[in-house]
């Protein structure tokens, strides 16, 4: 006798004539109707390869020596030619220990502020890694106190008055973590992102124009570079870096690798298959296609530069491209080029 089949029907998992069994013994026997539910296979364990530990930071040691050395030879030379100030007149003594003094303050001075620099921009660097961790894990309380530390960051910039305002208002909302992070980039870094991006324009169209008329390339070389540092500074200055000498160095350095790391991203850039595309500029006018592309290059390191200097990450608002800061550029400088036309034969 052949076993009749059961027709297919519909039920609710939380029918009580429905019975949820871990394993397939109980699958033949009568009464209610059952699900059974297969065990989850078990992974292997993964362990990480452990890193063998280094030695002895010989570079950095060799560097602390070899600038400790320097110091005291400095120190004791400076200390040689007061004493024979001294021996040679009273007055030239007091004269040289004077000009000594007030240069060991300057010099502390300069330490002093290099060192809240750095540190201002080490908070920085920490507070948009923080945004990038509430992003992805949505807590509320990491969120309340990124936007707390956003708006610290924000209270010396007078332009800012109305936008911290409305985010101030909010803060003791119930609002989820990411929400928080969104809303303070939403009300604080949307004006400056526009002006950022103006910065940016400004310096490809002047980089542009002034490596087309150039006559020597080593004027263009330096002329893209300091354009360069000036972008890089004055984007710390808006975003509220305020770096000193090595804080510029030090951004320089994160926004030469943040470029390398997203050269290929910027490689589909339809602006820079457009300008590629067209080997015109550089049939008709040779500085006229180097004069572009080094305004392209200048804000292809500006936008590197707000990546990295800006304090949230780029989430609620729209990421600056190529074409928003140099797009113009390359229209305008494609409605200059004219070629010549091919006279009829008489």
């Amino acid at each position: 006798m052949s076993q009749q089949q059961r027709r297919p029907a519909a039920f609710r998992l939380d029918d009580p004539g429905v019975v949820v069994t871990p394993d397939q013994r109980d699958r033949a026997s009568p009464g209610p109707a059952r699900l059974t539910v297969a065990p989850e296979p078990a992974l292997p364990a993964v362990s990480e390869p452990a890193f063998p530990r280094r030695g002895l930071p010989w570079a950095a040691l060799f560097a602390s020596s070899a600038g400790a050395l320097a110091v005291l030879g400095l120190g004791l030379a400076v200390t040689q030619l007061i004493e024979d100030l001294f021996r040679r007149s009273e007055e030239l003594g007091y004269v040289g220990a004077a000009l000594a003094a007030l240069a060991s303050v300057a010099l502390l001075a300069i330490i002093v502020r290099e060192g809240v620099a750095l540190w201002r921009l080490s908070g920085i660097e920490k507070l948009h890694a923080r945004a990038l961790e509430t992003l992805a894990s949505d807590d509320r309380i990491a969120g309340r106190a990124v936007a707390r530390d956003v708006l610290a960051l924000a209270r010396g910039m007078p332009r800012l008055a109305r936008a911290r305002a409305g985010l101030e208002e909010h803060l003791d909302d119930i609002i989820d973590g990411a929400d928080f992070v969104r809303l303070a980039e939403r009300e604080l870094m949307a004006p400056l992102d526009r002006e950022a991006r103006r910065f940016v324009a400004d310096a490809a169209r002047r980089v542009s124009l002034v490596t087309a008329v150039s006559p020597r390339a080593l004027v263009d070389m330096l002329f893209v570079f300091a354009s360069t540092l000036m972008v890089v500074r004055r984007l710390a200055y808006l975003y509220g870096g305020r770096p000193g000498t090595l804080g510029m160095i030090r951004l320089f350095r994160h926004v030469l690798a943040h470029l390398a790391l997203t050269g290929s991203m910027a490689a589909g850039d339809s602006l820079i298959q457009q300008v590629l595309g067209h080997g015109i500029a550089a049939r008709v006018s040779i500085r006229l296609g180097e004069g572009v592309l080094n305004g392209l290059l200048t804000a292809r390191l500006g936008l590197a530069a707000i990546e990295v200097i800006r304090p949230l990450p780029f989430a609620a608002l729209a990421r600056p491209t190529l074409t928003d800061v140099a797009g113009n550029l390359v229209r305008r400088r494609e409605g200059e080029i004219q070629l010549p036309r091919e006279e009829p034969p008489a």
